[in-house]
C-alpha cells in the first residue's frame, strides 16, 4: 500500500507540472491575434474575406486555450480522486451484520410458555396394603343378638387395665333352658394367658374347659346333663392377662347354643368397646 501511495504522489506532481506548463501566455496570444489581423492584403481572397472570419479565428484560438486548461484541470482532479478512493476503501470497513431470524432458512423457535397446558394429574388415594385387612374385614360383628326367647350381648369389662382384661357374655332367656353351651374365644394379640373365669349360675351345674385353639384362648362352659337354667339374666366371664397396653378386642368372638323344650337356639357376636369415661386402659 505504501508503494501505491508513492506512485500516486509522483503522478499527481507530474500532472501539476504539466498543467502549469500549459498555462497560456495571454500577451503572446493577443500579439499573434493582432498580427493576424494586420497582415498584408496580397491575396485577393484574404482581401475579400469578411471581417467575421477573423473574429472566428480569434474565438477558435480562445476555445483551444480553454480546452487545454480544462483538460489539465480534469487530469489533476482525476489524480486527486484516484488517490482518495483507495484510501477510503482501505480505512472504511463495515462490520459483519448480524443475521435476523427472517434472513435464515429456519423459523425462529416459539417462546416457552411457562403456563402448563394441562392441569396436574389428580392422584387417587392408594388402596391399603394387601396384607392389611380393610375396614369391612375388621369391622366388629354385632355384640347383641337374639333368637326366639334367647338374647345375648358381649362386652369388655370396664375394670380391664393395661395388663389384665375381662370379657363378659350376658344372656337373657324368657324360657327355661334344658341345654346350654357358652364359648368365649379371645384372640392371641400378645401375651394372652388364662387368669380365671366365673359365671353367675351355680358352679356345679357347669363344666369349664380352657385351652389354646387356632390362635385363640378358648373358654367353654357346658351345662351338665339333667341340669336346667331357669328364665332370667346370667353372666359368663373369662379373665386373662395380656401384654402391656390397651388391648383391642375387635377379633374376639363368642357363641351361645341352647335348647328350650324342642327348640334349638343359637346366638353370638363380638365385643363392644368400653366407653372412654369408664375405660381404665383396656379396649378402646
Amino acid at each position: 500500500m505504501t508503494m501505491r501511495r508513492d506512485v500516486h504522489g509522483e503522478l499527481r506532481t507530474r500532472l501539476h507540472e504539466a498543467a502549469g506548463g500549459h498555462e497560456p501566455d495571454r500577451e503572446s496570444i493577443l500579439a499573434r491575434v493582432e498580427r493576424g489581423m494586420a497582415g498584408p492584403a496580397a491575396s485577393a481572397h484574404r482581401a475579400t474575406s469578411p471581417p467575421v472570419f477573423g473574429w472566428m479565428r480569434v474565438a477558435g484560438a480562445t476555445a483551444a486555450v480553454a480546452g487545454v486548461l480544462a483538460v489539465g484541470g480534469y487530469a489533476v482532479a482525476s489524480a486527486v480522486k484516484d488517490e482518495a478512493a483507495p484510501q477510503q476503501q482501505e480505512v472504511a470497513t463495515s462490520p459483519t451484520p448480524t443475521p435476523s431470524p427472517d434472513a435464515t432458512s429456519r423459523a425462529p423457535a416459539p417462546p416457552v410458555d411457562p403456563t402448563p397446558t394441562t392441569s396436574p394429574e389428580r392422584r387417587e388415594p392408594a388402596p391399603p396394603p394387601s396384607g392389611k385387612p380393610s375396614a369391612s374385614v375388621t369391622a366388629r360383628p354385632p355384640a347383641a343378638t337374639e333368637d326366639g326367647p334367647l338374647w345375648s350381648d358381649g362386652s369388655v369389662d370396664p375394670h380391664s387395665n393395661d395388663f389384665w382384661a375381662q370379657s363378659n357374655i350376658t344372656i337373657k332367656t324368657r324360657e327355661e333352658l334344658t341345654a346350654l353351651t357358652v364359648r368365649l374365644r379371645v384372640a392371641q394379640t400378645g401375651g394372652v394367658s388364662d387368669a380365671g373365669a366365673w359365671r353367675s349360675l351355680p358352679e356345679n351345674d357347669f363344666t369349664l374347659t380352657v385351652g389354646e385353639q387356632d390362635g385363640f384362648l378358648v373358654y367353654t362352659w357346658t351345662l351338665k346333663d339333667g341340669r336346667k337354667v331357669r328364665a332370667g339374666e346370667w353372666v359368663f366371664a373369662g379373665q386373662f392377662d395380656h401384654d402391656r397396653g390397651g388391648r383391642d378386642a375387635g377379633t374376639d368372638r363368642y357363641t351361645v347354643t341352647a335348647a328350650a323344650g324342642s327348640d334349638r337356639l343359637s346366638v353370638g357376636g363380638g365385643f363392644a368397646a368400653v366407653d372412654d369415661a369408664d375405660d381404665a386402659g383396656g379396649d378402646s
